[in-house]
């Protein structure tokens, strides 16, 4: 059996942004949930970026919500073979959003996504925490470190 492909490391963060005991989710509007899951904010680290700056970038950009980090949850990787013949490094964080009036559902998303793809379009929203094992491709990797106590 071959191993595939050489594998590109990529640094990534995930960001839990924890409220009232909830995690916020997203899933994409035009694509089928069988294929892109239920997710959490994630994005790739900038060449020079610390991961706590990055992640709160990513989150902020995927969510419209402003947040702090209250905790770093580690590091783990995943191997994106046979989609992309890539490893994510990803680094682990759990947030908080800075406001109380928070919507339970919204849509956002990325007109010019960094892929260069095309436009998309999710819809955010929060589940209980303790139903984090629904996140896809290893994004519920660090939910057992959240502290649930924390905001």
């Amino acid at each position: 059996m071959s191993p595939g492909p050489q594998r590109r490391l990529v640094r990534k963060v995930v960001g839990y942004v924890v409220h009232d005991d909830r995690l916020l989710v997203f899933t994409h509007d035009d694509v089928p949930l069988d294929v892109a899951g239920v997710q959490v904010p994630a994005g790739t680290i900038e060449t020079g970026e610390a991961p706590a700056a990055a992640v709160v970038r990513e989150v902020a950009e995927e969510t419209g919500l402003a947040l702090r980090v209250v905790g770093a949850l580690g590091i783990e990787r995943y191997d994106m073979w046979p989609s992309k013949p890539e490893v994510h490094e990803r680094h682990f964080f759990q947030l908080i959003p800075m406001g109380h009036d928070l919507p339970e559902r919204w849509t956002a998303g990325e007109q010019d996504p960094s892929d260069g793809g095309d436009a998309q379009r999710w819809t955010c929203f929060w589940i209980p925490l303790a139903q984090g094992h629904v996140l896809c491709a290893g994004f519920g990797a660090r939910l057992g470190e959240v502290d649930r106590s924390a905001g």
